[in-house]
């Protein structure tokens, strides 16, 4: 205990012995702030039911998280490698636990979304503070299997985080899935004070705050844009979010590359390693979280499972991560990075397009397919990419490296949820209003005009307006026919409505899937063509003989020594 309470482990003669089990404690903080998402879609329907919210609200009660997330990691991760990596992931824990009993004890709108907001703050010291550790804790020997098991755990959070929250669904409020974080928080602290080495910087220069309050600025902007236009209309607010996010990236750029000690040097990204592996996780992430965001509301709308039941079907993805890691632990070494990458984002593509045979007869057997084979492409991908990530960093900036592959799964993780959510959006909105037109044209009954506007709106809004359908057209029949068959006449309705529903819905799902098939199989092209060939990567890490590796070297290979 006491090692790893006061020795750093820059200062260690050799690996630090207790690192597999400081590993567990990163993977375990790792976990809570991704299920963060992941539980709260599951979590949605009860607390717009208590709290009220409206589509706006629930919007930003998801979305309030992600903004200060993604836009704080860079200098976050920054101010960790100067001051301590470990305080950072500590603080990180402090503040994401405290904000969570916030968020369970508020009973309006604006407090779920403040308290949101503050646990993003937590976990942007989290994320980059776990990576960053990782790469100082491990030989360089150890640490592609460390990065792979850390990205196992990435992936089995998004699957879990579901499954976690529909248990705690079946016999509490939604204020529970904020609640479970805290004891998992408190046991990160405690293994981080025990068992997780000191860690920070050996040579850092004074921070470059104007580059990190550029890179908060225009990163912060991006993501409100992706988040508010696709959602609220392109207004003045989203125009005004990119006119600031364009403007504030182009003055970071400028400013970092007149810094002698940027926050992030740009230039690392003329790198081919470090441009294609970034492009790769933004790109795999804008499939996996927009094909998540679908996936779930089909198996809950559509099929009609619990909250439960529908975490406990998303468990073959978890489980095939874990496979994909396996193989890529195998496979990587023997092919190189480039064949791996290139591989498993192919077969992340083939999964996605196999959800375009979705229809409205499809059950949950049909599903099951592309969530393995997705399983294993998120396995396959992503540790060779974080890997190749946090290698292009020096002992000093690992901090830097962390932010910077954690806000590339952010961006793809925001863009994919704006870009298919919006695509899945208006082509069941088109799907519904063509059926209801065809029924309409065939004799049928015609759905009012308000109440189909209605039902467009989303899967869930369509359900509701079906089952209110129902009570009208029974409470009508009644004094005719009698309670019993008004009953029936007014279940027919609704069932007839429901049908129509789900249709839309399960052809939105196959459309928005070649949409994403196709998005993923042109990123796929791009990085192949980026990532450097193996014998490329390997002169790039061994540089010549009686020589010091050059700054452009550096930038491509992984740093040779822990800090």
């Amino acid at each position: 205990m006491g090692l790893a309470m006061s020795t750093p482990v820059d200062e260690m003669d050799g690996p630090y012995k207790r690192r597999w089990a400081a590993l567990g404690v990163l993977c375990l903080s790792l976990l809570i702030i991704v299920m963060a998402n992941t539980s709260l879609t599951v979590a949605a329907p009860d607390m717009v039911q208590d709290l009220g919210l409206g589509s706006s609200d629930l919007q930003w009660v998801i979305d309030g998280y992600t903004v200060p997330y993604a836009a704080l990691m860079l200098i976050l991760g920054a101010v960790g490698d100067k001051y301590s990596r470990r305080g950072a992931l500590v603080l990180g824990l402090f503040v994401f636990g405290a904000a969570s009993i916030a968020g369970s004890l508020v009973d309006s709108p604006a407090g779920v979304i403040a308290s949101r907001a503050v646990m993003g703050v937590g976990a942007a010291m989290i994320m980059p503070a776990t990576l960053s550790l990782l790469a100082a804790t491990f030989p360089r020997a150890e640490r592609a299997k460390a990065i792979t098991i850390w990205t196992a755990t990435a992936g089995l959070a998004i699957a879990v985080g579901p499954l976690v929250a529909g248990a705690l669904l079946e016999d509490h409020g939604w204020a529970a899935t904020f609640l479970i974080n805290v004891p998992i928080a408190v046991l990160g602290i405690v293994g981080a004070l025990t068992l997780v080495p000191p860690s920070k910087a050996g040579r850092v220069d004074k921070i470059d705050y104007i580059g990190g309050l550029l890179s908060v600025i225009w990163v912060g902007s991006l993501i409100y844009m992706i988040i508010e236009g696709p959602h609220f209309g392109w207004g003045a607010k989203a125009i005004g979010a990119a006119v600031v996010a364009g403007v504030g990236l182009v003055c970071f750029v400028l400013w970092e590359l007149r810094h002698p000690s940027p926050v992030l040097d740009v230039r690392r990204f003329t790198r081919r390693a470090f441009a294609g592996s970034t492009m790769a996780v933004a790109l795999f992430f804008l499939a996996v979280f927009g094909a998540f965001y679908y996936l779930t509301q089909h198996l809950q709308f559509v099929l009609g499972y619990s909250p439960l039941d529908t975490g406990v079907r998303m468990l073959p993805l978890a489980g095939a991560v874990f496979v994909g890691g396996a193989l890529t632990a195998l496979l990587t070494p023997k092919l190189g990075m480039k064949v791996t990458v290139t591989l498993g984002m192919t077969v992340g593509t083939v999964a996605i397009a196999l959800l375009a045979r979705v229809d409205e007869h499809s059950g949950y057997g049909d599903f099951v397919l592309p969530l393995v084979v997705l399983g294993l492409a998120i396995g396959l991908s992503l540790s060779p990419c974080t890997n190749a990530i946090m290698g292009s960093f020096p002992e000093d900036q690992l901090g830097v490296g962390g932010a910077v592959n954690s806000t590339s799964i952010e961006m793809g993780g925001s863009l994919g949820i704006a870009i298919l959510g919006t695509v899945l959006a208006k082509t069941y909105s088109s799907n519904l209003g063509d059926l209801a037109a065809k029924a309409a044209a065939a004799g049928g009954p015609k759905l009012p005009e308000k109440a189909l506007t209605a039902a467009q709106d989303s899967v869930g809004a369509g359900l509701y307006v079906a089952k209110e359908a129902g009570k009208q057209v029974a409470a009508g029949a009644a004094p005719k026919v009698g309670a019993e068959k008004a009953a029936a006449l007014g279940a027919q309705q609704a069932q007839t409505i429901a049908e129509a529903v789900h249709k839309a819905f399960a052809d939105a799902v196959a459309h928005t899937s070649v949409v994403g098939a196709v998005v993923l199989g042109v990123g796929t092209v791009l990085v192949a063509f980026l990532l450097p060939g193996r014998a490329k990567t390997e002169a790039a890490e061994t540089p010549a003989a009686g020589r010091s590796a050059t700054p452009a070297e550096a930038t491509e290979s992984e740093p040779a020594s822990r800090s």
